[in-house]
């Protein structure tokens, strides 16, 4: 995991565990994660990001019981086969999602109009083959 990173808002009232669990999910749904791809270790992200361990152990827990990860000693942490079935998305972490993106954009000066239509575009990229 190179290239996507994670970033964790300490300003934000949602918990620097879920925006990374939420991050990481969001990056490993839409493919931008792919199977079989290490992550960092827990130490690692967390010196990365500035936290305590078990604040990114807490979210890899997470992300191992949605079965998006696998831990297995001496392989290191890596993203999980996709299940076969597409799963529906969950509302809380919609939500959380949609609110952390709202937050982020509104911060850059955003107004309603604006967000609505990166949303519409961001959607209408992912339509396309």
């Amino acid at each position: 995991m190179s290239d996507p990173a994670v970033r964790v808002d300490t300003t934000s009232q949602v918990p620097p565990f879920e925006q990374i669990r939420a991050q990481l999910a969001a990056l490993i749904v839409t493919g931008r994660l792919t199977e079989g791809e290490r992550l960092p270790t827990v130490r690692q992200l967390a010196s990365d990001l500035g936290l305590a361990p078990g604040t990114v152990a807490r979210a890899y827990r997470e992300l191992e019981a949605a079965e998006l990860i696998r831990t297995r000693r001496g392989a290191g942490t890596r993203v999980a086969a996709p299940p076969s079935e597409p799963a529906l998305p969950d509302p809380e972490q919609l939500a959380t999602l949609a609110r952390d993106f709202t937050a982020s954009a509104r911060a850059l000066g955003a107004d309603t109009e604006v967000v609505l239509a990166a949303v519409r575009e961001a959607l209408d990229e992912g339509a396309q083959p």
